[in-house]
């Protein structure tokens, strides 16, 4: 239940404004509270600078933004407007709640207004990209509401895959403001790119929000998305302005310029005000029972987030709790409303949970709910990270680090959007990273966002988009300059494979499929599996493949709206899983078993004896078991075996090897090899997210005594995606911080013999065995004595993919 209800809160649900040192302190006031706080940030109020808007924005426009009641723009507003208006690509890169959306469409309705008087034709045309549906949702009633005054002069419309067949061609024909996202884009828009003709013809601006969320392999795709885009502009004689808008990111403009492959302007001096925010760094206590091999097992993130929730609502507090797993977001809102119900039943109906995989009407009306404060409070994924504009929220709660700052500033901006302080409170997973932060607060507030990594050059990401240019409109050497150097070498491999044809000056498409369809562009790979209860044929949502094997997998529990479920069947030929409803006391994590071969060695540099290296590798990886857990306290129940398939994956890795004199000097002993071996790898899978803007599951690893390729004990880090990602070239140029990082986290933690805030991995397929602590901790420091020091400093340097230019 809700605890410590003290006599001056507000009555349960009401409505609140307070102070949010106030309400931590409502939160700390508890037994055992108080001790779980190991950090305290307060970031000071902000007075903002006014501005004027440019001459050349529409008097009826800044007459719409007045009577929406925004009297003058922020500085950093009309800077980056100005530079719209001159024809020049720019970058906003200010805060949450900033404005950001205003400073792109102020141009933006202004040029609409002028195509509107244009005496021949349609008219100028913008596009807006946002990586959700429902961010272009939620944007295109921002538009609706401030260009109502303009009357049908602007004319916006969501087009993505919800979007009623019967609605399309009207929104092809007449629409002049398209909102869309980029799966849509790659696989509606482009390839039928003549019935979008008039408008890619009259396309004078292309919004991409949230854009630093375009990183590793999705953003390398959208990056080629959008030159096939440019492309086709420029066959219909459109050259248009591209205007981005992020509100965390390392040198943006240098990320915007990778993104589109045009220079970019960058806008980064935040002139708007901020209200006072206070972020806490939550650390949940150890209990009695033990884990895998004993270890002490802490209170669940998943737990603690739910408790949180449950007193922010009996106060009256508008929250969002995000967590890092769909299942995650239902378990936490499950038991919130049980809490809840005992405190006042009335109060259980308005949490709920968001997560991608709902219907689309599902999704829809919990926005609505959210908007209008029918809801107080939300556990959700990601998914409602990204820019929906939740007025009124007063504080955030983040179930597990979300693995970059710049998503930690993003989620704990949703927040105080409306200018009143707010409280953030970051909760720590037994992890190894997440035990790190809430220790080391200077490694989240003292450093700034990472840098956005994406590789448009990966073969595998360049090779279909290629495919797609080509079945648009054939392929030209003059081309090739737009999607990178590494084109012109891709080319005879896709015609040996018989997927493109030369024809005199221009390569064709020779298939009767389509060749968008060769590639997802998020790196999910294959056909969403299909979640289908058995019992009735309901379709309940669905899941990635590439998720699949471990999430749906045959015993596995499924939660939906609130509802628990057992995965009765999964098959993979026709992508569906049959599920019944179910009331297990237990939750499910699928184990797996991985072997890795080094196919190409592009770097190699000595770290004293022992050797740095980076380079290309064959991961095979099967899911061969699940654990049952039970919900609450993690402890683990039974071991049920599987039998599916196994996977192949060439990506990249980074690996380092040591010898048997470093062994000796580190009083390593073949018993206790494989467990130092494996320990340090834990650990640094879980560090490396401080250093490159990936997610520990982005990522994977593998350690051997003995590699057949190396023939020395070896440690691999590999991208978990085809081709790679960037995180692991990153990880080879940082490698001397991060691996340091690595040695500071086991060697601090307080457990004895290794423990998931650590080096125990949540995803390990051998069930955390064999671990070393001390022997990791020994084999780190003999390896780091050797390490030069100017690889930390190669990633500025090299200028290669992934890497800061």
């Amino acid at each position: 239940m809700a605890k410590n209800h003290r006599s001056d809160r507000p009555p349960a649900g009401a409505p609140s404004r307070t102070a949010p040192g106030v309400v931590l302190d409502r939160l700390a006031s508890g037994p055992s509270r108080a001790s779980r706080i190991t950090h305290t940030e307060h970031l000071p109020p902000r007075e903002g600078r006014h501005a004027v808007w440019p001459d050349r924005i529409r008097t009826e426009v800044v007459a719409a933004v007045q009577a929406a009641g925004i009297g003058h723009p922020w500085a950093h507003q009309a800077r980056a407007a100005e530079h719209a208006l001159d024809g020049e690509s720019v970058v906003v890169a200010t805060g949450t709640a900033s404005g950001k959306s205003l400073a792109y469409l102020a141009p933006v309705l202004s040029a609409l207004l002028d195509g509107a008087e244009a005496p021949n034709g349609r008219g100028a045309t913008a596009l807006y990209l946002a990586p959700t549906k429902a961010l272009a949702a939620d944007q295109c009633r921002s538009v609706k509401e401030l260009s109502q005054p303009l009357g049908h002069s602007v004319r916006p419309a969501v087009y993505d895959g919800d979007t009623p067949f019967e609605e399309r061609e009207w929104i092809r024909q007449y629409a002049n403001y398209v909102l869309t996202n980029p799966d849509m884009l790659h696989r509606g828009i482009l390839p039928s790119h003549p019935r979008w003709s008039s408008f890619l013809k009259s396309l004078k601006y292309v919004v991409i929000d949230e854009c630093h969320t375009y990183r590793g392999v999705f953003g390398s795709h959208v990056a080629q998305v959008l030159r096939r885009l440019r492309r086709l502009c420029a066959r219909y004689g459109a050259s248009p302005v591209f205007l981005l808008a992020s509100a965390t990111a390392a040198e943006p403009a240098v990320a915007a310029r990778r993104l589109t492959g045009l220079p970019v302007v960058e806008v980064a001096d935040d002139a708007s005000p901020r209200g006072e925010l206070v972020f806490a760094l939550w650390e949940p206590p150890l209990t009695e029972l033990h884990g895998e091999k004993g270890a002490p097992v802490r209170r669940t993130a998943t737990a603690e987030a739910a408790d949180l929730l449950t007193d922010l609502t009996v106060q009256g507090i508008r929250s969002v709790t995000f967590v890092r797993s769909r299942r995650g977001a239902e378990l936490i809102s499950v038991i919130a409303q049980e809490r809840l119900a005992e405190v006042d039943r009335s109060l259980a109906r308005r949490v709920a949970a968001y997560r991608g995989g709902y219907l689309p009407e599902e999704r829809r009306a919990l926005e609505r709910a959210l908007h209008s404060g029918e809801l107080l409070g939300l556990a959700a994924t990601n998914a409602l990270e990204l820019g929906v504009d939740v007025s009124g929220l007063d504080a955030v709660v983040i179930a597990g680090y979300p693995g970059t700052r710049a998503s930690l500033w993003q989620q704990a901006g949703r927040a105080g959007r409306s200018g009143q302080g707010a409280l953030a409170v970051l909760v720590a997973r037994d992890d190894p990273l997440d035990t790190f932060l809430v220790h080391h607060p200077e490694a989240l507030f003292a450093r700034p966002v990472e840098s956005t990594v994406l590789d448009p050059d990966n073969p595998y990401v360049l090779a279909p988009h290629l495919c797609a240019a080509a079945e648009e409109m054939p392929l030209t050497e003059e081309d090739l300059a737009l999607f990178g150097p590494a084109a012109e070498e891709l080319l005879p491999q896709l015609e040996a494979a018989k997927l493109l044809r030369r024809r005199t000056k221009a390569w064709h498409w020779t298939r009767r499929e389509r060749a968008a369809d060769l590639t997802d562009i998020r790196g999910e790979g294959g056909r969403p599996v299909q979640v289908v209860e058995a019992g009735t044929g309901r379709l309940l949502g669905t899941v990635d493949a590439g998720s699949a094997h471990t999430s749906v997998h045959e015993g596995a529990v499924h939660l939906h709206q609130g509802m628990t479920y057992l995965v009765r069947s999964l098959d993979l030929e026709d992508s569906v899983a049959l599920v019944e409803r179910a009331s297990p006391t237990y939750t499910t994590v699928a184990r797996d078993t991985t072997s890795i071969s080094v196919l190409e060695t592009d770097t190699e540099i000595p770290w004293g004896a022992g050797r740095l290296c980076y380079g290309s590798v064959e991961v095979t990886n099967q899911v061969v078991s699940f654990l049952r857990r039970r919900q609450i306290t993690g402890e683990v129940l039974g071991e049920t075996k599987l039998d599916l398939p196994p996977r192949t994956l060439r990506t990249r890795a980074v690996w380092w090897t040591v010898t048997e004199d470093q062994l000796d000097r580190a009083r390593i002993s073949p018993e206790i090899l494989g467990g130092a071996l494996h320990a340090a790898e834990h650990a640094s899978i879980g560090m490396l997210p401080l250093f490159a803007t990936c997610d520990r599951w982005d990522i994977g690893g593998v350690s051997i005594p003995l590699h057949p390729d190396t023939l020395l004990p070896t440690v691999f880090v590999y991208d978990g995606h085809p081709g790679g990602a960037g995180f692991a070239e990153r990880a080879f140029h940082t490698a001397r911080a991060w691996l340091t990082a690595t040695r500071q986290a086991i060697a601090s933690c307080e457990c004895d013999a290794g423990c998931p805030s650590c080096i125990q991995s949540p995803k390990c397929g051998n069930g955390n065995d064999p671990l070393h602590k001390r022997g990791a901790v020994r084999l780190l420091t003999v390896l780091l004595e050797g390490a030069p020091e100017e690889t930390e400093g190669a990633a500025g340097a090299s200028g290669g993919p992934g890497t800061e230019e």
